[in-house]
């Protein structure tokens, strides 16, 4: 893309809610050969072709040799469609740092969009755990805990089917 179709695409975007950010990613390995690869592959493959991504393009550092091993960094810029694509790509890759250039304004979310966001890092925080807790607890103990997190789940759902809402 040129640069006058990339900056009408942005221009666009903006106006219906996209979100213009740099994202700053590190990665360290034992062999440097093995850095630019991977985060080009970051990048290219797997942030470029995340939902909600609307183009990203980066610069990546020369690794630099560590104590026992190697460290490259990037810095990405990357034009969202919207907020909620913006916190799955940051749930999912896990940058260093984000920073959002544009808009430079306020930003508007809808009710809607708010509860969606919300219950996606609900979600995220109880995939998370329930990672940690497999790898910590006995069977009978995560059993337990499985148990207790299906039973809020339900009463959640019983709860948001009043009205669709919490009271």
């Amino acid at each position: 893309m040129s640069k006058s179709e990339v900056e009408e695409v942005t221009r666009k975007t903006l106006a219906k809610g996209g979100l213009l950010t740099k994202m700053y990613f590190d990665m360290q390995s034992e062999k440097a050969d093995d850095l630019q690869p991977l985060m080009t592959d970051l990048i290219n493959n797997r942030l470029l072709k995340a939902p909600g991504v609307v183009y990203c393009f980066g610069e990546i550092d020369e690794p630099m040799k560590l104590e026992n091993n190697y460290s490259t960094s990037a810095i990405v810029t990357v034009l969202f469609k919207d907020f909620w694509s913006l916190i799955n790509v940051s749930f999912a890759f896990t940058p260093e740092g984000v920073e959002i250039l544009k808009p430079d304004n306020e930003y508007v979310l809808k009710t809607s969009d708010m509860q969606a966001i919300v219950s996606n890092v609900s979600q995220v925080s109880l995939d998370y755990a329930n990672y940690i807790l497999i790898r910590v607890l006995k069977k009978e103990d995560y059993d337990k805990v499985l148990s207790d997190v299906r039973n809020r789940e339900a009463l959640g759902r019983k709860i948001l089917g009043k009205e669709g809402k919490i009271e």
